[in-house]
C-alpha cells in the first residue's frame, strides 16, 4: 500500500499542479481577487497531501497543534480544529465508500454517545429549557463543536492503526515540544527581543499557549510520556535529561495546582509497586520540583497566601474570605467568592443548568469557575454534572481494561498505568483551575490514549 502511494504520488502532484495552473489562470481571466485564489490553492494542496500521505499528514497535524494556541485572537486553533473534522470525515467517507475498515475501539463508541448526549444542551437553550436562552445558542454551539473535535481527533488516530508503530507514533509526538520549549526559552532568558503576542505573563512562561496553566497541563502531560519512555528505554540518560528539562518549565509555569497533580501524579506511580528506590526517587522528584517553585519570588508569595486563606487560617471562614476577596489580591479567595454565587444561581435551575460553555455569562466576572466541578454544576446541572463524571471513571475503565487483557504487552501496560496515574491527578486539578477548557492538552491526551488501544507487538526495549 505505501510503496503503491510512493509510485503513484508524483502522477498525482503533475496532476493537481497542471489543474491548479489551469485554475489560476482562468481566476485571472474572469477577475477573481488573487486571495481567494490562493486560499483556495492552499486547501487543494492540503487535501492532496493528506490523502496521497496520510500518516506523515496527520503526524505533522499532531505536531503543529503544540504551536497555534498562541494565536488564538486569529481564530488559528479554530480553524485547525474544524479542518481536522473535515478532513477526518472525508478521509472516514473515502474508506466507507471503498470498502475498507474504519479502525475504532469499545471506548470510541461511548466516547461518540456521550458527545451526542452533549447535543442536548445545545437542543434545549432555544427551545427555552435552560437558564439562559437562544441568544446564546452560538457560544454553546462553539463548546460542543470544540468536544466534538476529541473525537474526531481520536477517531483519526486510530485510522492510523497497523500502518504506524505505536512507540514510534509516541516517540515522533515527541517533536511537538520543539516549538513550545523554544519560545518558552526565549521568554525565560530573552524576553525583550519578543512582540507582545509572543511574549509571557506576569513573570510566568507559557511557550505557544494563551495561558501559563494551560503550559502546565500540556507539560504535565509530556513529564508523563517521558516518565514512561524512561522505563522502558535501553540508554535512560536521554530521557532523564528531557525529564529535567520538561520539569524546568513545569515549573516555571509558576502554576500552584499543577505541582498539586504532580505530588497525586508521582504517588499513583510509585504506591503499586513501593520499594526503596522508587520511594526515594519520587520524593527526591518532587522535592526538585516543589524547591524550584519555592525558590522564585513569585512561588513564594503564591505559598504564602495560601495563610490567609481558610483553608491553612482557622480565623478565616468561608464568608470572610468572600469579603476579603474584594481588595485583596488573593487568587484563592476570589475563587470562593466566585463559586459561591455560581453555587447560588445553579440552584435556580438545578436539573439541568444554564447551557454548554455559557458557565462564563453567568459568572459576575465574566471568567470560567475555576473550578470544572461547578462549571458542570452550572452548565449541565445535575444530569450534566453526572455524564461528566461518568465520563472520566469511563476513561479510567478504558485503561483498566487495557491493563488487565491478557492481549496488552508490558509496553503498552506500563503506559496505560502511567496515563492512568495522569488521568488521576486531572481531577485534582480540576478544583481548583479550568482544566476542561485546555483543548491542546486534550488533543494530545485523546490521541495518546488511542494509541495506548492499538494492538502493540512484543518489543525489548525502546531507544
Amino acid at each position: 500500500m505505501a510503496a503503491t502511494n510512493q509510485h503513484q504520488l508524483p502522477l498525482v502532484t503533475f496532476l493537481v499542479s497542471a489543474c491548479i495552473a489551469i485554475g489560476f489562470a482562468a481566476g485571472v481571466a474572469v477577475g477573481v481577487q488573487p486571495l481567494l485564489m490562493g486560499l483556495a490553492v492552499v486547501v487543494i494542496l492540503a487535501l492532496t497531501y493528506f490523502f496521497a500521505s496520510f500518516s506523515q499528514a496527520v503526524l505533522v497535524l499532531l505536531i503543529v497543534r503544540s504551536s497555534v494556541d498562541i494565536f488564538s485572537q486569529l481564530q488559528i486553533p479554530s480553524a485547525l480544529a474544524i479542518g481536522i473534522d473535515i478532513l477526518t470525515l472525508m478521509y472516514v467517507t473515502k474508506l466507507l465508500l471503498e470498502h475498507k475498515k474504519v479502525h475504532t475501539d469499545s471506548f470510541w463508541w461511548f466516547f461518540a454517545v456521550w458527545i451526542l448526549t452533549q447535543a442536548l444542551w445545545v437542543v434545549l437553550l432555544p427551545l427555552g429549557g435552560l437558564g439562559l436562552d437562544g441568544a446564546y445558542l452560538v457560544d454553546s454551539l462553539r463548546e460542543w463543536v470544540r468536544l466534538f473535535s476529541w473525537l474526531m481527533i481520536y477517531l483519526l488516530v486510530m485510522q492510523l492503526k497497523d500502518q504506524v508503530e505505536p512507540s514510534v507514533m509516541l516517540s515522533q509526538l515527541l517533536l511537538g515540544l520543539v516549538p513550545p520549549i523554544t519560545l518558552a526559552l526565549l521568554q525565560m532568558f530573552l524576553p525583550s527581543i519578543l512582540p507582545p503576542l509572543l511574549s509571557g505573563t506576569d513573570a510566568r512562561i507559557k511557550g505557544t499557549f494563551g495561558h501559563p496553566n494551560s503550559f502546565a497541563t500540556y507539560l504535565l502531560l509530556f513529564i508523563s510520556l517521558t516518565w514512561w519512555k524512561l522505563g522502558e528505554a535501553k540508554n535512560r540518560l536521554p530521557w532523564v535529561l528531557l525529564l529535567g528539562v520538561l520539569s524546568m518549565f513545569f515549573v516555571s509555569t509558576k502554576a500552584l495546582f499543577s505541582l498539586m497533580m504532580l505530588a497525586i501524579f508521582v504517588l499513583v506511580l510509585i504506591l503499586p509497586r513501593l520499594n526503596l528506590l522508587k520511594l526515594i526517587g519520587g520524593i527526591l522528584f518532587l522535592m526538585f520540583v516543589i524547591g524550584l517553585f519555592a525558590s522564585t519570588p513569585f512561588g513564594q508569595e503564591r505559598l504564602s497566601s495560601l495563610g490567609n486563606t481558610p483553608l491553612l487560617n482557622p480565623d478565616i471562614d468561608i464568608s470572610r474570605a468572600i469579603l476579603l476577596a474584594q481588595g485583596d489580591n488573593n487568587s484563592f479567595n476570589w475563587r470562593l467568592s466566585q463559586w459561591t454565587y455560581l453555587m447560588e444561581q445553579w440552584q435556580e435551575y438545578p436539573l439541568f443548568g444554564f447551557g454548554l460553555g455559557l458557565s462564563i455569562h453567568v459568572s459576575t466576572n465574566k471568567l470560567l469557575p475555576h473550578n470544572d466541578y461547578i462549571r458542570a454544576l452550572v452548565e449541565g446541572g445535575i444530569v450534566g454534572f453526572t455524564t461528566y463524571i461518568l465520563f472520566f471513571f469511563a476513561q479510567g475503565v478504558r485503561l483498566w481494561s487495557i491493563i488487565k487483557s491478557p492481549l496488552t504487552v508490558a509496553s503498552q501496560r506500563s503506559l496505560c498505568l502511567v496515563l492512568l496515574a495522569f488521568l488521576l491527578a486531572v481531577p485534582v486539578g480540576m478544583i481548583t483551575e479550568n482544566i476542561w477548557s485546555h483543548t491542546t492538552m486534550f488533543f494530545y491526551w485523546w490521541t495518546i490514549l488511542a494509541i495506548a488501544g492499538w494492538q502493540w507487538k512484543p518489543r525489548t526495549t525502546i531507544s
